[in-house]
């Protein structure tokens, strides 16, 4: 059993070399939002770039995209026509994720799911699109409830799901809510085998696993529980991905540094502590 420490970020964060090129350190996708949310995505971009990813580009229905691309000069918006995600979208999602792997030079990952809502025509849509690319993928929030109808669509890719209790329930069909820690632990390892997967359980305790090994990060803050912790996450967590860390060891890091930032933010607000300050607090953690 590992416990997360700020010693795994050592192992990720050296000093870069002088004669680096644009993406190097990764070039990161972010699929989500809908007619009616558009604060996800921008979330996870915003504490993916604090993380150290060279660019992003966001993949969003219209008005999200639009909106999204409104919030900041640094945020890269493609609209998507319609209100939601459709298979008619597919052939663009999947030109586009090539695209990034070839201009990237392979430095590139994925993150899918925060706003993207669960219509059926949705969730047809995200499980088509993981089930035709290779590359590594976080899988977050409306995502885990598409892959929750089709698990078969993640065994043996280098994905990481990102789930909380509950929708750990909606991937597994496994209530682990009033479970002891150390069954926790032991579900979430098994679930991850079975899988072939690597699942990151948040939670007081986040759970980490790829079948084999179990990490567990302590960092955190009670404060949490607000909307966009967990978007900050996945940006997090597909920023490590993209610069080609294994999907393990980068929800590891990932959770420690949102955990920290976390930490950080609420020792100075409590109540008040809000994702986008969260992100703010990441250079800290790292540096």
């Amino acid at each position: 059993m590992i416990e997360v420490t700020k010693n795994i970020l050592k192992n990720i964060y050296k000093e870069r070399p002088v004669d680096v090129r644009k993406y190097d350190f990764g070039l990161l996708l972010v699929i989500g939002g809908s007619e009616f949310y558009s604060g996800s995505p921008a979330l996870s971009t915003l504490a993916a770039f604090k993380s150290g990813v060279d660019m992003v580009r966001i993949i969003a229905p219209k008005r999200a995209a639009d909106i999204i691309a409104s919030f900041s000069p640094n945020l890269a918006a493609y609209p998507l026509e319609g209100k939601w995600l459709t298979k008619k979208h597919l052939a663009t999602l999947i030109s586009m994720t090539e695209l990034a792997k070839t201009v990237a030079r392979g430095n590139a990952a994925v993150v899918i799911g925060g706003g993207l809502g669960r219509s059926e025509e949705t969730q047809e849509a995200v499980l088509e699109y993981l089930s035709q690319i290779s590359l590594p993928v976080v899988i977050d929030a409306d995502a885990i409830h598409a892959v929750g109808k089709k698990p078969e669509a993640v065994s043996g890719k280098p994905f990481l799901i990102t789930p909380h209790t509950y929708e750990f329930f909606v991937l597994t069909k496994k209530e682990i809510y009033q479970l002891p820690e150390e069954e926790k632990i032991k579900m979430v390892q098994e679930e991850a085998s079975r899988l072939q997967t690597t699942i990151l359980l948040k939670g007081k305790i986040d759970i980490i696993s790829d079948g084999k090994e179990v990490a567990l990060n302590k960092a955190g803050s009670p404060y949490m529980t607000v909307g966009g912790c967990g978007d900050t996450l996945a940006g997090i967590c597909g920023a490590l991905m993209a610069r080609n860390i294994n999907p393990f060891e980068a929800a590891q890091a990932a959770a420690f540094i949102n955990g920290k930032a976390g930490e950080m933010v609420a020792q100075r607000k409590k109540e008040g502590l809000m994702a986008t300050e969260l992100i703010e607090a990441i250079p800290e953690v790292l540096h």
